[in-house]
């Protein structure tokens, strides 16, 4: 089990739980999927499509709806209820957009949750899981808080993130190499 520092403990306060809140952040463009032939008439529905990495070298443009988990506020998580469009995402190089939770550290920070929200929102607290992912910068690399949304390019990970009762605080991690 991983050890929690205290900054990632507000994960669980800050933003809405009703999963048809509108984000304050605009959507990126949307995901480039893999091409796929028509199934036959009477095959089951399509998966979710997978991710098709980038050649290019340049980050894949993803929001916190590509990352969205089937759960419901306190239901519990397991690694087989990830959608196939997020596995695909595991170490791929990403930019999300979203709003760094805040901390007594303004600059030089090198390790934050970026949540979906700015906490303004009206329907209480409780993030879901898919609202927020932990983001560590590379060595050498640093961000500045800001009320505003930014975008956080870097490597994405799963990662599974415990707080002391065992509960999960968050699945998702970014190594980061640049805060705009």
């Amino acid at each position: 089990m991983l050890l929690v520092p205290a900054l990632l403990f507000p994960v669980i306060a800050p933003g809405c739980t009703r999963p048809d809140a509108p984000s304050a952040v605009a959507p990126p463009a949307p995901l480039e999927t893999v091409a796929r032939a028509s199934p036959p008439p009477d095959a089951a529905p399509p998966a979710l499509p997978a991710v098709a990495a980038k050649r290019d070298g340049q980050p894949r443009d993803i929001s916190f709806d590509d990352i969205k988990l089937p759960l419901e506020k306190g239901d519990p998580f397991t690694p087989d209820i990830l959608p196939a469009a997020v596995k695909a995402l595991q170490q791929q190089r990403v930019r999300i957009r979203g709003y760094i939770l805040p901390s007594f550290q303004q600059r030089g920070i090198t390790q934050f949750v970026l949540v979906r929200d700015n906490m303004e929102c009206c329907f209480g607290p409780g993030a879901l899981l898919h609202d927020c992912v932990v983001v560590r910068m590379l060595p050498g690399r640093s961000a500045d808080f800001s009320i505003r949304p930014v975008a956080v390019t870097g490597t994405f990970r799963l990662e599974e993130l415990k707080g002391p009762d065992g509960k999960h605080l968050a699945v998702y991690a970014i190594d980061g190499d640049e805060v705009k």
